[in-house]
Order: C-alpha cells, then sequence, then structure tokens
C-alpha cells in the first residue's frame, strides 16, 4: 500500500511540472458559475470557450468553470442546450471572477433541460465514451407503464441497457448483472431502485436535475462496481420565486414545491409522491394491497462566493399486503451534506457526508413471525479538482464507506408461534478509496483521460466464522453428482476490530480521443474496477429479499476489465449525430450458486456458492436526430453474456460442466425506436417500439418415475430462452390554451403502453394435467395494453 501511494504522489507532482511548463507567464485566468437565469439552478455541462481560439471548458457537476488564456481582448460565449447562448466581451490582464445567469428558449411545461447536452462538436473531442445521458424534458414525453415518468424505463430505451423482464427491477449494463451498477442520488448509494415490485423507479422526475449514466469508461472518482454508475442529482430549488410542479394520474399523483430561501441566498426542494392502488382496491372490496411512497428534500446556503452548503434526503417505501396472512414493506432512505468550497480561480472542492439504509421486513401471519434485514453505509468523501490550465485539469480525492450489514432476524409475533427467533450474524466492512484522474490535451486532435484508483476493503470480525474440513465450504459428491455442503470441524471467534480479510486492487482507467475532422472522432477506453460487495439472489430477477454480503474469506471481490472502441460522427451540421461502439468485458470472482442453494436465513452462505467468471461483448449503435419537430433515436445492440464456474478445488467440473452458459440477462439482438413529433403548440406526440432476444432461462426436457413419484431432468442451465420481447408505446400530450402572462400551466397526456396487446411471456412454467395426465406449458404474461391518463401542471 506504502509503495502504491509513493506512486500516486510521484504521479501528482509529475502532472504539476509538466503543468507548470506549458503554461503561459502572461496567462490570467476566469472563472465562475453558470446558473438558469429562471430558478438559480447550477448547469452541469454548459460550454464556456473564447472566441476565434481553442480555449474552452465545460462546467463540473456543480456549474463550476475555470477558463485560462494569454493576456487580451477576447468574446466569451456561453452555451447550453435549449438555452440562449450568450457573449460577452472581457479584457483578460488579471484573475477574474464572472458568473452567468443563461435563460431558456422557451418556458414551455415539458422542456426542463436539466442534463448536460454539449455542442455535438465537442462531444466528438471529449474522451469520454460510454456515457448515456437523459434529457428530462425528453423522458416526460416517452410513453411508459401506468403513465408515471421513469426515467430507468428511459435508459433502457438506450443501447447497452436493458432489464429482466417486463415489470421487473433494476436494470443490466452490457451484460452485466443489477448489483453490479451503481446508483447514486445526490452521492447516496441506493440499493433497491424500484418501486412496487419493478412496475415504477424511485425516481421522481419532477425532483431530478441530472441523469448521467456510465456504462464504461468510468471514472476514477466512482469505485465499488464493475459494470456501471448512474449518478441522479436533484434540483437545487429555485431560488428566485416559488414553483409548484405535478400531476395527477390514474395509480399515482405527485406534487413538487421550491422556493428561495434567506433573502435568494439559498433555496429549498420538498417533492412527494404516492400511490393509491391500495385506496382503490379497498374500494373494490379487495383484501390485498399495494402502495408506495416517495419525499425529496433539498436546500441549500450560499455562505459568501466561495462556500455554499447543501443538504439532502430521499425517503422511499413499499408496502404490500396478501389478505391477512402475508405482508412486506421495504424502502431506501438517505441523507447528504455537502460543502462547496472554490480556494481560488484553479481549485474547486466538494466535501460530502453520506448516509444511505436499505431494508426489508416480511410478515407471516399464518407462522407468526417477522422476518428484518437491511444495509446501512456511512460515507465520507473529498473530492477536488484543479484547472492547471486549458490543456491539463486533474481531479483527485479520497473516500470510506463503514457498511453494517444485518443479513437477517426472524421475530415470533405471539407466544403461540412455532418458529424460534433467529438473529444471523451481523457483519461489518470498511471500504476506502484514493484516486487521481487527469484530461489532458495532447494536441488539436488528440485529448485524453487517464488516471488510476486504489481501493481496500476490510471485512470486520465479531462473530464466529465456521471452520472446514480442507478449507472447503462446498465439496463435490462424485456419487450423486452433486454440490454439497462441506464438513464443519470447528469455528474461529472474531473480536469487533479484529480484521477477518483485506483487499487491496489497484484500478487503472484510460481513454482517448481522436479528432478526425470537424465531425467525426475515433475513441478508445480501458477500465479496470474492483467490486466488494455483493447481493445475494439465485432468482431471474432481483427481489426486495434478496440480501447483500461483504467479501471475505470465501467470498472474493469482483475484478472486471473492460475495453471499448467507437467511432462517433455528425451529420447535416449536427442535425443527426451517429454512434457505434465495440466493448468486451471480463469478470473474475462473479458468485454463481449450486444447484438447489438455499440463501434465505444462511448464516454460512459460503456453503451455498462457488467462484466463477463472466464475460460479455457486444457492438452498440445509436442514429439520432436532434433537432427539428421530428426528434428521436433508433439504438441497436448485438450482445453475448455468459459465465462459467469450474469446480476448482470443490471438486468436480463445476456448474453446467464448468462450460460457459447465458447468463440470465444476455440478449442477442435488442432494438429500440423512440420518437417524438410535435405537430403545433398544443399537440404532440411520442411512441417506443421495442424487440428483444427472449430471456435465457431452463426447461425440462424429460422425466422419470422413482418410487412412485414423477421427476423432472432439466437441459443445461439457461440453455432454453422465452419468445422474444416486443411491444409498441404511444403518447398524446395535449396543451389547452393559454395566455403566456399566466403562471399556471397545465397539459394531459394520454399513454398507451402496449398498443397491440402483445401478451410477452414473462415465465413458463411446466406442470402436468390432472385430468388427463400430460405435461403442459403455462404462459405467464404481468401486461397486456395499459392506457393511462395523467394531468400535469405547473405554476
Amino acid at each position: 500500500m506504502f509503495k502504491q501511494s509513493k506512486k500516486i504522489r510521484l504521479f501528482l507532482f509529475t502532472c504539476v511540472l509538466v503543468c507548470t511548463a506549458v503554461s503561459a507567464q502572461n496567462s490570467y485566468t476566469i472563472s465562475g458559475t453558470i446558473t438558469d437565469a429562471s430558478n438559480g439552478e447550477t448547469l452541469f455541462g454548459a460550454s464556456v470557450f473564447l472566441k476565434g481560439t481553442t480555449n474552452g471548458v465545460v462546467t463540473n457537476e456543480y456549474g463550476f468553470y475555470s477558463l485560462t488564456a494569454p493576456k487580451g481582448e477576447y468574446t466569451l460565449n456561453v452555451s447550453y442546450m435549449g438555452y440562449n447562448e450568450i457573449s460577452k466581451a472581457v479584457t483578460l490582464d488579471k484573475n477574474q471572477k464572472i458568473d452567468f445567469e443563461i435563460s431558456e428558449f422557451s418556458t414551455a411545461l415539458e422542456e426542463v433541460v436539466v442534463t448536460a447536452e454539449e455542442p455535438e462538436r465537442a462531444l466528438l473531442r471529449k474522451p469520454e465514451m460510454s456515457v448515456a445521458k437523459m434529457n428530462i424534458g425528453t423522458v416526460k414525453k416517452m410513453p411508459v407503464v401506468l403513465g408515471e415518468v421513469d426515467i430507468l424505463k428511459s435508459l433502457q430505451m438506450l443501447p447497452g441497457v436493458t432489464n429482466n423482464g417486463e415489470g421487473t427491477g433494476g436494470f443490466h449494463v452490457r451484460g452485466g448483472a443489477g448489483d453490479q451498477n451503481l446508483v447514486l442520488l445526490d452521492e447516496a448509494i441506493i440499493y433497491n431502485t424500484s418501486h412496487m415490485f419493478g412496475f415504477f423507479s424511485v425516481f421522481n422526475a419532477d425532483a431530478i436535475k441530472d441523469v448521467k449514466l456510465y456504462k464504461g469508461g468510468i471514472p476514477a472518482r466512482f469505485g465499488g462496481r464493475v459494470s456501471s454508475v448512474l449518478d441522479v442529482r436533484q434540483k437545487d430549488g429555485n431560488n428566485k420565486r416559488f414553483e409548484a410542479t405535478g400531476g395527477i394520474g390514474i395509480i399515482s399523483s405527485r406534487l413538487a414545491l421550491e422556493g428561495p430561501l434567506f433573502k435568494e441566498k439559498g433555496s429549498f426542494l420538498i417533492a412527494g409522491r404516492r400511490s393509491y392502488a391500495d385506496l382503490l382496491l379497498k374500494a373494490a372490496g379487495e383484501d390485498n394491497s399495494v402502495s408506495f411512497y416517495d419525499l425529496n428534500l433539498k436546500t441549500n446556503y450560499n455562505i459568501n462566493d466561495n462556500n455554499k452548503l447543501y443538504l439532502s434526503g430521499y425517503f422511499g417505501r413499499d408496502a404490500f399486503e396478501l389478505g391477512d396472512s402475508f405482508s412486506s414493506s421495504y424502502g431506501n432512505s438517505t441523507g447528504n451534506l455537502r460543502w462547496n468550497h472554490i480556494f481560488n480561480e484553479k481549485l474547486f472542492s466538494n466535501l460530502s457526508a453520506v448516509v444511505s439504509r436499505y431494508d426489508y421486513d416480511l410478515g407471516i401471519t399464518a407462522a407468526e413471525f417477522d422476518w428484518i434485514s437491511s444495509i446501512s453505509n456511512y460515507n465520507l468523501k473529498y473530492d477536488l479538482k484543479y484547472y492547471f490550465s486549458n490543456n491539463f485539469k486533474l481531479d483527485f480525492g479520497a473516500s470510506g464507506i463503514y457498511y453494517d450489514f444485518n443479513p437477517g432476524q426472524i421475530i415470533p409475533t405471539s407466544d403461540t408461534a412455532e418458529v424460534n427467533p433467529l438473529l444471523l450474524d451481523s457483519k461489518k466492512a470498511f471500504e476506502s478509496g484514493i484516486y487521481v484522474n487527469a484530461e489532458h490535451k495532447l494536441s488539436e486532435k488528440l485529448n485524453a483521460q487517464y488516471g488510476v484508483r486504489i481501493s481496500g476493503f476490510t471485512r470486520f470480525g465479531g462473530q464466529a466464522m465456521v471452520d472446514y474440513a480442507n478449507d472447503q465450504p462446498v465439496v463435490y459428491n462424485p456419487t450423486l453428482g452433486i454440490y454439497e455442503r462441506g464438513i464443519a470441524v470447528g469455528e474461529t471467534d472474531y473480536a469487533k476490530g479484529d480484521a477477518i480479510e483485506s483487499f487491496t486492487n489497484f484500478e487503472p482507467r484510460a481513454s482517448l480521443a481522436y479528432t478526425l475532422n470537424e465531425n467525426s472522432s475515433l475513441k478508445l477506453g480501458f477500465s479496470r474496477a474492483a467490486q466488494y460487495i455483493h447481493l445475494l439472489s439465485n432468482t431471474a430477477s432481483a427481489t426486495p429479499l434478496d440480501v447483500w454480503t461483504p467479501s471475505g474469506e470465501f467470498v472474493k471481490p469482483q475484478l472486471s476489465n473492460q475495453y471499448a472502441f467507437g467511432y462517433f460522427r455528425n451529420f447535416k451540421d449536427q442535425v443527426y449525430s451517429m454512434e457505434a461502439e465495440v466493448y468486451y468485458k471480463n469478470t473474475d470472482n462473479r458468485i454463481d450458486y449450486i444447484d438447489g442453494s438455499d440463501l434465505i436465513g444462511q448464516n454460512t452462505i459460503e456453503t451455498e456458492i462457488l467462484n466463477g467468471e463472466s464475460r460479455a461483448y457486444g457492438l452498440e449503435l445509436l442514429f439520432r436526430k436532434n433537432e427539428g419537430n421530428f426528434t428521436g433515436w433508433i439504438a441497436y445492440t448485438l450482445s453475448k453474456s455468459e459465465q462459467r464456474t469450474p469446480g476448482g478445488s470443490a471438486g468436480g467440473l463445476g456448474i453446467n460442466d464448468g462450460e460457459w452458459y447465458n447468463t440470465p440477462y444476455d440478449r442477442t439482438h435488442d432494438v429500440s425506436i423512440s420518437g417524438s413529433y410535435r405537430l403545433n403548440d398544443k399537440w404532440s406526440f411520442g411512441t417506443n417500439l421495442v424487440f428483444q432476444t427472449g430471456r435465457p432461462v431452463t426447461y425440462p426436457n424429460g422425466q422419470y418415475e422413482y418410487e412412485g413419484l414423477s421427476i423432472a431432468s432439466y437441459a443445461p442451465r439457461n440453455s432454453d430462452r422465452l419468445p422474444a420481447y416486443h411491444r409498441l408505446d404511444l403518447s398524446v400530450n395535449y396543451k389547452p390554451n393559454r395566455k403566456p402572462e399566466k403562471r399556471f400551466k397545465g397539459e394531459w397526456v394520454l399513454g398507451i403502453y402496449n398498443a397491440y396487446n402483445r401478451k410477452n411471456a414473462a415465465s413458463i412454467s411446466f406442470g402436468q394435467n390432472i385430468e388427463t395426465g400430460a405435461n403442459e406449458a403455462t404462459r405467464t404474461a404481468i401486461f397486456g395494453m395499459v392506457p393511462s391518463l395523467t394531468y400535469n401542471f405547473k405554476f
């Protein structure tokens, strides 16, 4: 660890020398913040450049920019998609701070641009690839199930991103599992992204400011996951005037309030959403109930020009009842206190203290017990950015996360309960990371981004750990041809301060962008990432009951390498754009489950799993139309995602005889077409068309009789597939006549999900007809055609 830290210091020192050498003696710096003139929201990704030069920069996540140039007279230009471009004459003879407020082209209800959309030519030069950005205005025009705007389902319309079936929670990126995605809401980790078992996401679009998905080339400041990072930022709140936004739908309604505080030195945001399916079911005389709510909170305060405080939080919960026999609830809660500090015109910093918790509660009335499990983490992180020059910028920082895992607890609910109290061993762990990352303009045509993250992880004691014969928690039984639990031969006690196991990993990341001409470029990227916590789930898709576990003696960290190459091009003065990427990703120490594994209430999870490897590779194409009354895109992904788990020291050939097999989230072909057409000021239309190769499954391929029982035999794991998935969604937006001077604005949104009523298979089950004795296959579909009607308003 000491040698690695010494390398980091040497790297930083070299960077300083290089940057100092290239900086001109008579250069000066302009810095400041870019905000929305109507509400004071900082704008991430606004372009700031000096006309007639190649000097330009993009604002960071907090709207800050820093631009250095030789002494002279310039015209400073500020641009941001959906906003009016502004210019200002400046005399650069000293360092100076200039803040800008820019205005939107229109104040139409749906045109709430919250994501950085750089000019296409700037994107071509930027050494950032495998990144998906979503404009909230675009998301709100896309038809979704039950009329609720859904960021996650919108992201699944982009190449390389998919779900695991209709009505399922989470998402999968480039053949990765759901737990391999780091999901952040204002820097706080979200462990379950779904409401109502996957029908809705936890992100209320009225409260969201920015959405960015890193599919590859993950910046060094992010760590802890090997597949992707979804970075979601909440609005800061309007510091100009009070404003309300909301909507009334058939399943849920929402309301967001925001306004200034402390004489416009601060602002607040309160956004709430609740479903009322439970109320409708009760009104219809049903005993069953399902509901969810979430609450977004945020406030900020400008101490002075160089210091700003933010306090944000999220609270969401789901509840489900099946008559008087079964109930469950689960939810996320987060909090984040942030301090932005500008040391000078070149150095920006952000210090964050973050807490996040996910818990699950299951009640079985007949068995008279409750089951409770949870995961909590406490995160302290410090990020800095130094603008050495226009050609070299440096990000660096450190973070530490303390984890508290409660795998499960059984609590009898009465004195007559037949189950005994059970408390699984809690698990504690600490994850740390330091990083440095450089953005380097090597020449007029070649730009680079390179850096390294050094991560560490320690699993702490506080309980006894089982010792196994030959150190094997899983062994192969050659007589039965199955894997079984290893033989326990004793226990080793660990005190709370003891380290059960520690890991350290070196994670280099680099990408290059070579500009072929003003309309096209080539990009190349590599990233290595480590993941220390794992979701335990042997179901086709994640469920709320799934629990997380840390790496340790038998559960090793996942280590992934990803390589990507891309070609990017603009057409017809940026009206059209095209992105093409190929990638290859391999992951070591991917958890796999032995046949018949039992994960619930299991204190020795190592007896149910083996460590294997996975690989994913593919081609992604994205063609966009960016301007005009008709806009949209066509996305196509050709990919393969496989897993292999040899028996290793446990013996035997391994899972599926040690051969590569399809992961549950493998999709050979994935086509998504999304379009929006603006007919006039009143009417606009949207559509989605989706086609996917069916999800891999395992079917029985025969049966035999044993002592009067019919026993099924199965084909190799995931060797079959569900039928192909496809659907068409439609939406119509209508804005009644309204006077421009009136603050109240409203619109009606009519949506039709699955317009041609396709009965897509969520699963296919096999059984025997009691009357005929014949074997039968039954297809289960969740949705047919689903219409929805929503009224949105803003004032």
